[in-house]
């Protein structure tokens, strides 16, 4: 799969979330199957995850109720799908190294 793969209009994305971070940023990818995201919230009580959905909504230009968990909810391997959108193709396609927006 590598860190994405895109199906029938929605992204599947692979993530390997470092929480408790100085602040929430893309990190690069993550061996060849996951992308890095350091996140600045601790992962207590969901805060880590909300704090994810947040930035990834705020970084594909989706709404938070679109990006949903198909997996690692208590993992810090985490797998997401959200729509396919204008916003995530031009990341794939400018962003190499896949460490920003």
């Amino acid at each position: 799969m590598g860190f994405c793969e895109i199906s029938e209009g929605k992204v599947t994305l692979r993530i390997k979330a470092q929480p408790a971070a100085s602040r929430t940023a893309f990190c690069g990818l993550y061996g060849d199957d996951a992308i890095k995201i350091a996140i600045a919230a601790p992962p207590v009580e969901g805060a880590a995850n909300k704090e994810l959905v947040a930035f990834l909504a705020k970084s594909f230009k989706l709404s938070k109720s679109e990006i949903t968990f198909k997996s690692g909810e208590q993992s810090k391997i985490k797998t997401v799908k959200f729509p396919l959108n204008e916003k995530f193709k031009e990341w794939m396609d400018s962003d190499g190294n896949r460490t920003s927006i």
